[in-house]
């Protein structure tokens, strides 16, 4: 060790003032909060797959109406394309988003939802949670990462 360098149990104090940032932050485009999430609520957050999908879809963009991300999820999960989505499957897919997986993200901080415009956004520990998703890469789901990372609705608008 150089006489320049932190010693090692203020490595991880000293990476993290130097400016660099993980590819979620980047994503989000939002700082990671001071508070880590511990890895019991980051498992309650991504337990059920359309949760996973909700958080994936944070990667693509940083808000969704819950409109039109029952839309998404329905099509990523029959795969199908978003214009092609019957009127029961998405409505099945938004009182599920409605009642059940967004409070529950709400709880664990991973999304803001406000009730007046149906919005969700990234919230504090929403970094994490990506993160963790990214970092079991394609054990938990190679279908689900692979609609988030693809072009799979977008070509059903061009």
């Amino acid at each position: 060790m150089t006489g320049n360098e932190p010693p090692p149990d203020e490595w991880e104090n000293h990476s993290s003032q130097s400016g660099e940032e993980s590819a979620a932050e980047r994503d989000l485009d939002i700082d990671v909060s001071e508070v880590v999430l511990e890895l019991q609520p980051v498992f309650e957050a991504i337990g059920h797959p359309r949760r996973r999908y909700l958080v994936y879809t944070l990667a693509e963009e940083t808000e969704w109406s819950l409109d039109d991300l029952a839309t998404k999820l329905a099509a990523w999960e029959t795969d199908t394309k978003e214009a092609n989505i019957a009127t029961l499957t998405y409505q099945e897919m938004y009182t599920s988003l409605y009642h059940s997986h967004v409070p529950k993200l709400v709880d664990l901080d991973v999304i803001e939802y406000d009730d007046e415009t149906e919005t969700i956004t990234p919230g504090p520990h929403a970094v994490q949670v990506l993160a963790a998703l990214e970092g079991a890469g394609g054990s938990l789901d190679t279908r689900q990462e692979a609609h988030a990372r693809s072009e799979f609705d977008r070509e059903d608008t061009q």
